[in-house]
């Protein structure tokens, strides 16, 4: 497939500089040259910090007009907060990726929508009026040119752009991303994908599609493309949000390049590209705002589901983008889309239903990803080691912190091993455990089947056990 927007421009004369986002040699964005043109009418500004031309605005009389009275900052108000929820939510639950009949108008936004709508229809009546009064000039000429032409461009329109640059980026990426529609007994909705193979394995999250697993219908839609393409599901991981799809078309599909996520570093630029609100073909950027965090989002069963070493990034991230592709300044995919932070209120995502984006987006390392969809692509699940057991993070004792046992899987590794209620555990391996999330950091290190050294504290003696790790079952 490809892209018909590539060939634009073929065989034309060399192309007008593109604008600053697009440039080969500063394709991240950069200020305007000294000196270069404002604006049509606009007069210099002066520099950061320097005085402005002392001569204030006139109306029509020449006088100077009458100030309108003080209005008060709204985000200055001392009652303003902003406030986030206790796990960012993930997308494709209600009012997320969900895109069904609309819900009713909160009671209150109409009439602010009314008295915009009464405002700007004000103001273009305003404006028609002025044009009439203001079509003859004081000595009765006319001042209307029904000639008149402002000409055409002197240098040839171009769509090229490098390769290297944002727009070069996107053209390649979004040929391997596609759009997501499900529907299912949990509803309808919709999200992305990222086409890993060329055989038509689709990477997405698990929260996108999981509603069709029981019975249910999956198309995907490629970005040059209007046709639907049925979609099967070939495995589910909940534990990491992942999950891959499969379609055939007869045909090699463009697969995306997979970077390394473990070579990011906080400042770098990346780009997020998917079909928020069912926009698809969105591009977005930003960079890399941290890494590793740990952000719960809630689970189909009502429970908190850890996203671990996620990626933070200020690009635009809204319901519909989960399962699309965050890719670097190469054009290699880093990280899935997968959850997003917004200010808390009346809901998940704040006061407004269904809010977006705020700049605090998340994504899963494309290294776990990547390991996660070998394994559903070659068994049709994921495996996740774990020690079993359940624990709660002591570090409130300077000389008590870690991971302290609170129940035991029947059958699991610790069970097996002689680890009981209450024991602390301090050390997995040759990693200081301070807390539950590093206990399962390090756990997830390993494989199912590895031998693993357990340092943990029993009545105030340091003890040790080896146990092999076990598949964790969900």
């Amino acid at each position: 497939m490809t892209d018909p927007r590539r060939n634009q421009g073929a065989g034309t004369s060399a192309p007008p500089p593109g604008p600053w986002w697009s440039r080969p040699d500063d394709q991240w964005g950069a200020p305007a040259a000294p000196g270069a043109d404002q604006g049509y009418g606009r007069a210099p500004q002066p520099p950061y910090g320097g005085s402005a031309p002392q001569e204030g605005p006139r109306d029509a009389t020449g006088q100077p007009p009458v100030a309108d009275p003080p209005v008060a900052d709204p985000w200055s108000r001392p009652t303003t907060r902003a406030t986030f929820p206790s796990g960012a939510p993930t997308w494709g639950a209600p009012r997320t990726d969900t895109i069904g009949l609309a819900e009713p108008a909160p009671k209150g936004r109409r009439g602010g929508l009314g008295m915009a709508a009464a405002v700007l229809a004000t103001a273009l009546v305003a404006g028609s009026a002025g044009g009439v009064l203001g079509a003859r000039s004081q000595d009765g000429g006319e001042l209307l040119d029904p000639g008149a032409s402002l000409g055409s461009s002197s240098t040839p329109a171009s769509v090229d752009r490098a390769p290297e640059s944002v727009a070069g980026i996107a053209a390649k990426v979004l040929q391997s991303t596609v759009s997501i529609a499900v529907a299912g007994r949990g509803g309808r909705g919709t999200g992305s994908g990222v086409v890993i193979r060329s055989d038509g394995y689709i990477l997405t999250n698990n929260h996108v599609v999981e509603s069709a697993a029981a019975g249910g219908e999956i198309t995907v839609t490629f970005d040059d493309a209007e046709q639907e393409l049925p979609a099967q599901i070939v495995g589910l991981d909940p534990v990491t949000d992942l999950a891959v799809i499969q379609v055939k078309t007869g045909e090699p599909l463009p697969a995306a390049t997979l970077g390394q996520s473990r070579a990011l570093v906080v400042g770098d630029p990346v780009i997020a590209i998917g079909s928020p609100l069912g926009l698809s073909g969105t591009v977005t950027t930003g960079i890399v705002s941290a890494l590793n965090r740990t952000v719960n989002t809630p689970s189909k069963d009502g429970t908190s589901n850890p996203l671990f070493n996620a990626i933070q990034t200020d690009a635009a991230i809204n319901p519909g983008n989960s399962g699309g592709a965050l890719v670097n300044a190469r054009g290699e995919v880093i990280g899935i889309n997968s959850a997003i932070a917004t200010l808390g209120g009346g809901g998940p995502f704040g006061g407004e239903q269904g809010g977006g984006s705020i700049g605090v987006g998340f994504a899963i390392p494309i290294d776990e990803a990547r390991s996660v969809a070998e394994e559903i692509i070659r068994s049709g699940k994921a495996t996740h080691p774990s020690i079993g057991i359940s624990a709660t993070t002591v570090s409130s004792d300077a000389d008590r912190k870690g991971a302290l046992v609170r129940g035991l899987t029947p059958g699991g590794s610790a069970a097996g091993a002689g680890l009981q209620v209450n024991d602390l555990i301090v050390r997995l391996d040759d990693t200081e455990v301070t807390s539950v999330d590093e206990l399962i950091l390090a756990t997830r290190a390993n494989k199912v089947g590895d031998k693993v050294t357990i340092n943990y504290v029993r009545d105030g003696q340091n003890r040790k056990v080896e146990l092999v790790l076990k598949d964790l079952s969900r």
